[in-house]
């Protein structure tokens, strides 16, 4: 049988190590050509393991069935030239551009210290550098890929720190602006078939998160630390049902609360789990797709 994905191209960022890792793994794994982004080249140079080109040999290991694959480029999403760099190297080596996942999102040393937002470096708007920033230019630059082909989706991630206090004023800023840079997005991109959209992310047990819980739990949000997390697989398989989707248009502008897509589409984390939607503790989304709403009005 075809693989779902089978002759999709995929980039996904910040997927040296965490979400995006699990996100590109999945991906490959269902038969996407799947580009791998990172600032980590050697292991070493960050305090975690994972490599870019590491996690490009893991998407080609688990992909020998379905044809896919990953190819590593390091890349700072901070630096604007590297960024168009890439874009032009995926437009010249595959002449298309199927899924873009906006993951990469610099999380400041001290981002769970419990001090006022004057109180810590203005160094932390490194956060809406790349975060913010970064989210935009990349999807400047898949859309001018997408649009003329008239397909495509751009995936943010985000969380519920866009409705709910969560670490810091500059994170729940970062991700409340991605929310809503994801959803004008969709209007603008409408037209072309290239659907935009959110996901929110419960807690994701990522090599950082787990690092965390186990030195600073103690100072984090109880609603976040009683989750139950899920693996980092498991957005991925949520983004690949929805890049096989031929109705991915009608949730174009929405943000969707990762795990009640799982549910809808029938999917589980990798251990059989289904995850619980964090919804009652944390919060909900604001933005619905656009096709349900009068998005010019309200």
């Amino acid at each position: 049988m075809t693989a779902p994905l089978a002759g999709k191209v995929a980039l996904v960022t910040g997927a040296s190590r965490g979400i995006g890792k699990g996100i590109a793994l999945v991906l490959a794994e269902q038969g996407a050509t799947v580009y791998v982004t990172g600032r980590t080249v050697r292991e070493g140079d960050y305090y975690l393991p994972g490599t870019v080109g590491g996690t490009a040999a893991e998407c080609d290991a688990r992909s020998k069935e379905s044809g896919g694959s990953g190819i590593a480029v390091a890349c700072d999403h901070g630096d604007d030239a590297a960024v168009a760099a890439l874009f032009e190297r995926i437009a010249a080596e595959q002449g298309r551009l199927d899924i873009l996942v906006n993951n990469a999102f610099t999380l400041s040393e001290d981002l769970l210290e419990p001090k006022g937002f004057w109180e810590k470096p203005l160094s932390n708007l490194e956060m809406w550098d790349v975060g913010v920033r970064s989210n935009y230019v990349a999807a400047w630059h898949a859309a001018g890929i997408m649009a003329p082909q008239k397909s495509g989706l751009i995936v943010a991630i985000s969380g519920f720190a866009a409705v709910t206090y969560t670490y810091s004023v500059i994170f729940g800023t970062s991700k409340s602006a991605v929310d809503r840079m994801a959803r004008d997005m969709a209007i603008e991109l409408e037209p072309h078939g290239v659907a935009s959209l959110t996901l929110w992310q419960g807690l994701t047990l990522t090599e950082k998160a787990q690092d965390n819980l186990a030195k600073m739990g103690d100072k984090m949000t109880a609603s976040i630390t009683q989750m139950h997390g899920s693996s980092v697989e498991h957005p991925g398989r949520v983004i690949a049902a929805l890049a096989a989707d031929p109705e991915v248009m009608k949730r174009s502008g929405g943000e969707f609360v990762t795990a009640e897509l799982a549910q809808e589409y029938g999917l589980t984390d990798v251990d059989g789990q289904v995850i619980q939607s964090a919804r009652a503790s944390r919060g909900s989304p604001i933005w619905k797709p656009i096709a349900e709403v009068d998005y010019r009005g309200k």
